[in-house]
């Protein structure tokens, strides 16, 4: 089997996206399937895309259901075998997802991604078992991939895909971690290139609540993470010096009357204190 265009779908989810989307989906070949999930109710929105690009499916959620379940949507509303994960805020090079196609024939592989062109900033994590000279070659197995650019070949997950109580972070780690321990290949194609401009997501008037929403997470999903893969003892003992240090940082700020970094570490406790009393990862930034 070899990805096509006809049988790849790219699903995108969004959220206040609009001011960086464009360049995202003018890179992508316009023959080539498309699913926006927006996690809001932003009507307006969608419209606007559906009038400006073809072969663009989108759907509202009506709330914010986080990176994973967001994914897990589109997914599900795909009718190809291969989909691509991509994030607003990537944009493909001209033979991108043509390099793709070339390596991809009689490649038995169930996560496939481009390689970042920032060199200083990989998109893969790979152990030393795996760091051999194959690792040089253009085409090399690795264990983990960032989650804002990869193809999964669905009929490897029987239906498992992203684990939905994780809301944003590692979640992309745990599927990959899930897929390794399944005896299943992740690959990098280092011919295919892609460019993230990190962090650009979301408009930036929301900087401070994205702030306080990523470091809740963050610490929420890295206990959480931890303890699934490898017991609580594990993760309370990881993340426990940072809970304490996060607590008095806080109150340090609040006193001083930093309201912005006492929110900021407040929220870093919340996070693990929530995960570590097994409670789900609640926290959304206000965005409205």
């Amino acid at each position: 089997m070899q990805i096509l265009k006809e049988n790849l779908t790219i699903i995108i989810v969004t959220i206040k996206s609009q001011n960086i989307i464009d360049d995202c989906l003018k890179s992508i070949d316009p023959d080539i399937k498309k699913i926006i999930v927006e996690n809001s109710s932003n009507q307006e929105f969608i419209d606007g895309l559906k009038a400006k690009y073809k072969n663009i499916e989108c759907y509202l959620t009506g709330k914010n259901l986080g990176m994973g379940s967001g994914n897990n949507f589109g997914i599900k509303k795909s009718k190809t075998r291969y989909v691509m994960i991509l994030n607003p805020d990537t944009i493909l090079k001209s033979n991108t997802l043509s390099q793709i196609f070339d390596v991809s024939k009689n490649l038995d592989f169930a996560i496939l991604s481009p390689l970042s062109d920032n060199k200083d900033y990989p998109n893969y994590k790979i152990s030393k078992e795996l760091r051999t000279d194959k690792s040089r070659e253009p085409l090399f197995e690795v264990d983990q991939i960032d989650g804002y650019a990869m193809i999964l070949d669905k009929n490897q997950f029987n239906n498992n895909f992203f684990d939905e109580k994780i809301f944003m972070y590692l979640e992309n780690d745990d599927l990959c971690l899930r897929t390794k321990k399944n005896n299943k290949k992740i690959y990098i194609y280092s011919k295919s290139l892609i460019s993230h401009l990190g962090a650009q997501a979301v408009d930036k008037r929301y900087s401070n609540e994205l702030e306080f929403s990523r470091n809740w997470h963050w610490n929420w999903s890295k206990f959480y993470f931890r303890k699934k893969h490898y017991g609580f003892t594990k993760a309370l003992a990881f993340g426990f010096f940072i809970f304490f240090k996060s607590i008095l940082k806080s109150m340090y700020f609040f006193i001083i009357n930093n309201k912005f970094k006492g929110k900021l570490y407040y929220c870093r406790a919340s996070g693990f204190m929530n995960a570590a009393l097994n409670k789900s990862s609640w926290y959304r930034p206000k965005l409205d």
